[in-house]
């Protein structure tokens, strides 16, 4: 199971992609990959995936996301794994979910 999203703005503009490490990389080619400091269920939403605090341990590039040292997964809903494992070789399960991430230097 690995995450695969893309981060938004307000207007709908693609600014960070999102996929296992956990990394985050952005359209200008500077990305970060973090480990999780502290992971907290959402208690305003218990069927979400939780909220979390991440380290940076590695960036790469010189655009936005370069100087990143910490990431935050806040306000999230949905996103939570079925509860059955996937048992057919080649299927995927997609499970949306909606988040604010904030990229702390």
């Amino acid at each position: 199971m690995a995450p695969e999203a893309t981060l938004k703005d307000d207007t709908g503009q693609l600014v960070v992609k999102h996929y296992a490490g956990p990394t985050w990389e952005a359209p200008d080619g500077s990305k970060v990959t973090g480990k999780v400091l502290r992971q907290t269920p959402n208690a305003q939403e218990p069927d979400s995936i939780p909220l979390l605090l991440l380290q940076a341990t590695s960036t790469g590039g010189t655009g936005l996301l370069a100087r990143t040292r910490y990431v935050q997964r806040l306000n999230t809903l949905g996103g939570q794994a079925l509860p059955q494992a996937c048992t057919q070789e080649g299927l995927e399960n997609r499970m949306p979910y909606r988040a604010d991430y904030v990229f702390l230097e």
